[in-house]
């Protein structure tokens, strides 16, 4: 009777949102009319060159484009208008509440909040708190002191309401099971309200910190780095721009399928690179025209690692004190200007400074200790003492090249017995792979800057398995002031001998004892228990003991393995396809190389895609990483593409674990042994 009682209450409840929502609709919708005609009218008055209409009409585009986000929040509320509810007694006021939370917030009559903003310091409670004596976090303030007494998730399809469980952990797992069993498409619109507690406090983690995240393949790292920025856009929108942002990725296929996911979380204007873009682009006019970076060479593994980069700052150093031969400054008539044990006692507190920041310091003293001198000669003299000095540190006069000095200590490593031949050759020809790029902003960074970049502030490194211990420590060193994201699966580390296949160096870098974290996302909720079984008899090889994962208790189809001649292998790809498509809304053919993904290709009569989408992908092993799709049909998974070694192990792992629902095995020969027994 209870039950049935609080049905319908919920239900005039959610009528009344409803009505709320059409009305603030209507109202917003007339108000971008009235809007764009006004941006119209001052785009007309700038051309013509009227008074102040230029800055009247970015004034106004701005009003346009919050009525535009507001307006597509109410229409995406009146979608799915809230999801969960909690009510409680905040303890400072002595007040009882009631907060309906949604993945967008809703205003009555702009100030009366109806729904509330998942990324609200109050909606961490829903996410958890358990009933009873409790808190949260206000950022910048004390924590408010609470008494949950109902914790309610509700079942919404579309404005009707399906049913709601009652701070029943079964019910919510039930819950999760259904949003996860749905395809992609669904399954994404609804990661807000099954936010796990795991997830939602590397979400609400204040910004001032680094943080590393291992997260097992499907435990959503991705989606939780993504929410991150959203929620600290909401609650710290004053001390940061979403400009100051950067997600870094290892391909253009990656960051699309990221890019695609920000507008839903009201993200905007937050930059998106590949990590061979973003360290030239650190480089700034250092980085020449002619120059371009290219696939790392047989000694890419050994500049991966931190030994060379600090052999490379030893090096610096030697290069630094030998030009600025530091030692006493004393002039015949001034008598002692700068004495050396100044000097060093200056360079030693200001580690961060360039050579030429150096330079440009002392000669900024020295140009002061004269004129202090200088006080009762005459101002002739004072010049010409001036002039004497002013280039006594002259090193900025060189004509160095950061790929010079980089060449420099090639050379010297060379002598001493470590031989980057072939480095040095495609130096020479202005050609860089990734760690020489990151090796050249370390030159850049210790010689040659004159100002630090303060362009951004917080670094979003997804797939961070990708890149080697030397390019953290170089974006560390050269970003000093940023706050690092870092999201990976050591297990999913493709590039074996160059990427990270632990996180105990990368912690020793980036973490601060006492203020960073590391945290582990053990739950995978992508793949169904059949698939997640699969992949870990290939997980035991690829991580050799390493994070196992947890799947989510959801069940599905077995793992299909097909065999056939192969005469027969394309009609049975396309015949398979078909039946997947009548099921499913993305389907990807998953390939060792890229030599297989073109013969698959033509077999579909599919073109090359450069981004993710809906229909049928076919992509090598190596693009699919941080991707997920209803059904993976894995080609030719045999003993000759996938060879019984840890990298091969690697591989197969990220393309098994890339299936929500179904996994296809279809070949010709007998499958990889990487399959069955453990390697030797």
């Amino acid at each position: 009777m209870k039950k049935n009682q609080d049905m319908l209450s919920e239900r005039q409840h959610l009528l009344s949102c409803l009505e709320i929502i059409q009305k603030n609709i209507r109202e917003y919708e007339e108000k971008e009319k009235a809007s764009k005609k006004e941006v119209t009218q001052l785009f007309q008055a700038v051309k013509k060159g009227e008074g102040d209409s230029f800055g009247l009409l970015e004034a106004e585009k701005n009003i346009l484009e919050h009525i535009q986000n507001s307006l597509r929040k109410n229409r995406a509320a009146l979608k799915k208008a809230y999801f969960g509810r909690i009510d409680y007694e905040d303890k400072s006021y002595g007040v009882t509440e009631s907060r309906y939370i949604g993945k967008n917030g809703v205003t009555r009559n702009s100030n009366e909040v109806v729904i509330v903003d998942w990324r609200a310091p109050v909606s961490s409670v829903y996410y958890e708190n358990e009933l009873g004596e409790g808190s949260y976090e206000v950022p910048g303030s004390e924590p408010v002191e609470i008494s949950l007494f109902k914790k309610r998730t509700y079942d919404l399809q579309g404005e009707k309401l399906q049913g709601f469980y009652d701070n029943d952990t079964a019910a919510n797992d039930d819950l999760l099971v259904k949003y996860l069993s749905q395809h992609k498409e669904a399954v994404l619109g609804d990661i807000i309200a099954t936010i796990q507690k795991e997830q939602n406090e590397i979400i609400r983690t204040t910004p001032y910190k680094n943080m590393i995240v291992q997260g097992v393949a499907g435990s959503g790292k991705t989606t939780v780095a993504l929410h991150r920025i959203s929620y600290i856009l909401y609650n710290y929108g004053e001390v940061y721009k979403p400009s100051e942002f950067c997600i870094i990725g290892s391909s253009d296929m990656l960051l699309n399928y990221i890019s695609s996911g920000l507008p839903e979380l009201d993200v905007n204007h937050v930059r998106q690179m590949r990590m061979d873009m973003f360290l030239p682009y650190l480089l700034e006019k250092s980085w020449k025209k002619k120059y371009k970076i290219v696939e790392g060479n047989q000694d890419a593994q050994g500049k991966s690692r931190l030994e060379f980069i600090s052999a490379l700052e030893d090096f610096l150093k030697a290069w630094i004190d030998r030009y600025l031969q530091l030692k006493d400054i004393r002039d015949k008539d001034l008598g002692l200007i700068l004495s050396e044990d100044n000097m060093q006692d200056t360079k030693m507190r200001n580690p961060e400074l360039s050579l030429f920041q150096l330079e440009k310091l002392f000669h900024q003293r020295i140009r002061k200790r004269i004129q202090f001198l200088c006080t009762e000669r005459e101002e002739s003299f004072c010049r010409e003492k001036l002039q004497e000095y002013k280039n006594w540190f002259c090193s900025s006069k060189n004509k160095w090249t950061e790929a010079g000095v980089y060449l420099s200590f090639l050379e010297e490593r060379k002598v001493l017995g470590n031989s980057y031949e072939d480095t040095i050759i495609r130096v020479g020809k202005g050609e860089f792979d990734l760690y020489d790029a990151a090796a050249l902003c370390l030159i850049r960074k210790r010689i040659f800057l004159k100002k630090e970049t303060d362009e951004f502030s917080q670094i979003i490194l997804d797939e961070a398995q990708d890149f080697g211990e030397s390019v953290y420590y170089v974006l560390k060193q050269v970003l000093p002031k940023c706050y690092f994201t870092i999201m990976g699966d050591v297990s999913q580390n493709i590039r074996y001998e160059t990427g990270l296949n632990n996180w105990e160096i990368l912690k020793k870098i980036l973490l601060r004892e006492g203020k960073d974290s590391f945290y582990l996302l053990a739950k995978s909720y992508r793949n169904t228990i059949e698939i997640s079984e699969y992949a870990g008899r290939v997980l035991e090889k690829a991580s050799l003991g390493g994070y196992k994962i947890q799947p989510v208790i959801r069940h599905g189809s077995p793992v299909c393995v097909k065999r056939g001649e192969k005469e027969h292998l394309a009609e049975q790809l396309t015949t398979l396809i078909s039946k997947i498509q009548k099921r499913f809304e993305t389907i990807a053919v998953i390939c060792r190389d890229e030599r297989d993904t073109e013969e698959v290709r033509r077999i579909l009569g599919i073109e090359k895609q450069e981004g993710f989408c809906n229909g049928i992908m076919v992509l090598p092993v190596a693009l699919t990483k941080g991707l997920e799709f209803d059904a993976v049909v894995l080609w030719q998974p045999d003993k000759e593409r996938y060879g019984e070694n840890i990298k091969e192990a690697k591989l197969l792992y990220v393309a098994i674990t890339r299936a929500l629902h179904e996994l296809y095995l279809l070949g010709e020969h007998e499958l990889t042994g990487l399959l069955n027994e453990k390697i030797k």
